[in-house]
């Protein structure tokens, strides 16, 4: 059975490998290098770890006890670039190539500073939060898992700060599918793949928060300084630089790759603008539909009191008729008939008074 168990695990390793490749094969990493890299070189090292040099697994071990006692700084470096686990690979993977828009939209320079700059204060913000949790809670912790999922939970934050929010339909007519639906799914998924995960979810979000929001200025610290990205630009990124799809609607006809790039923003923004608007006249639509459907219902209510106020009218009026009539018939009708000639009613009328 322990065989039978061991085979399946095996397969499945070997299934998530070849969808992996699939979907690498299927990706678009026009004009974005870095991420590429980030995506490829990791994930590839991940899986030979997996399935082929799995006693070189503990190098990669992010041990916080051995960084703290021995001190083998070089963990925190193998540590937090390679995971060790095929999941927590898969929703990175996927995590890195829809944030490889900012690549796109602010330069690999500034990209890799982020990075740089998230995983450096993630590193800190590790040992900080553990520290707390054994102080506050009593909870000591000797590893956390291993990946580079500092820089990818700080990537939520310009990712929720500057990426406008799109409807794109609706859910049993409450809950709203947006274009960072499937985004923020995945980073659940990853958040809830490990035990201690949270804390490097925690301290790649706060530091996402220091780099974006400029606090002391540590943009201008962690950053890439131009001569190493120039190295890389003349090294690295004719390796991992990829072409432009075809089948791709040419935008821009910009002389530079700045002007090409605010003119896909501009069309970009104009789509977005074209949504709202579309979104805006059909919830207009809906608020003339239920206004009509109101006035209907006031229309019917109203019609059907004022005959429920005619027929009570007439009713009342018809008693009113009766009772008069009967009370007529009772004091005339057997003294005086009115066929009778005019001096025999008085007569009869005048010889009951007596």
């Amino acid at each position: 059975m322990p065989d039978f168990l061991q085979q399946l695990h095996q397969v499945l390793r070997m299934n998530c490998c070849i969808y992996l490749c699939w979907m690498f094969h299927l990706m678009d990493f026009n004009k974005a290098p870095l991420s590429k890299s980030l995506l490829l070189v990791p994930s590839a090292i991940s899986i030979l770890l997996t399935l082929l040099f799995q006693h070189y697994q503990k190098f990669f071990a992010y041990n916080l006890q051995a960084i703290k006692e021995d001190f083998q700084i070089w963990r925190l470096v193998c540590g937090r670039v390679i995971c060790l686990d095929l999941k927590d690979t898969f929703c990175s993977s996927l995590l890195i190539y829809n944030f490889r828009i900012f690549e796109r939209r602010y330069g690999s320079r500034k990209f890799s500073s982020f990075l740089l700059g998230a995983w450096t204060l993630s590193a800190l913000f590790d040992l900080l939060l553990v520290e707390a949790a054994q102080y506050v809670f009593g909870i000591t912790i000797n590893s956390l898992p291993s990946g580079f999922l500092g820089p990818v939970f700080a990537l939520f934050v310009p990712f929720y700060c500057s990426i406008p929010r799109v409807q794109v339909t609706q859910v049993l007519g409450y809950f709203s599918i947006t274009n960072k639906t499937l985004v923020y799914i995945l980073g659940l998924q990853l958040l809830t793949s490990g035990s201690y995960i949270w804390i490097l979810a925690l301290s790649g979000l706060i530091s996402g928060i220091c780099y974006n929001s400029s606090i002391l200025k540590v943009h201008r610290i962690l950053c890439v300084p131009s001569w190493v990205a120039k190295i890389f630009s003349w090294t690295l990124e004719p390796i991992f630089s990829s072409a432009e799809p075809t089948n791709e609607i040419r935008v821009g006809m910009g002389a530079t790759v700045d002007i090409q790039r605010q003119q896909r923003m501009e069309l970009l923004d104009r789509q977005i603008m074209m949504s709202q608007v579309a979104q805006m006249r059909r919830q207009r639509q809906q608020q003339l539909s239920i206004i009509f459907q109101l006035n209907y219902c006031i229309t019917a209510v109203l019609k059907s009191a004022s005959e429920a106020r005619l027929r009570c009218s007439s009713w009342i009026s018809k008693e009113i008729t009766d009772q008069a009539s009967e009370k007529t018939t009772c004091g005339f009708v057997n003294f005086c008939d009115t066929r009778a000639p005019l001096g025999e009613c008085r007569h009869q009328s005048s010889g009951y008074s007596k």
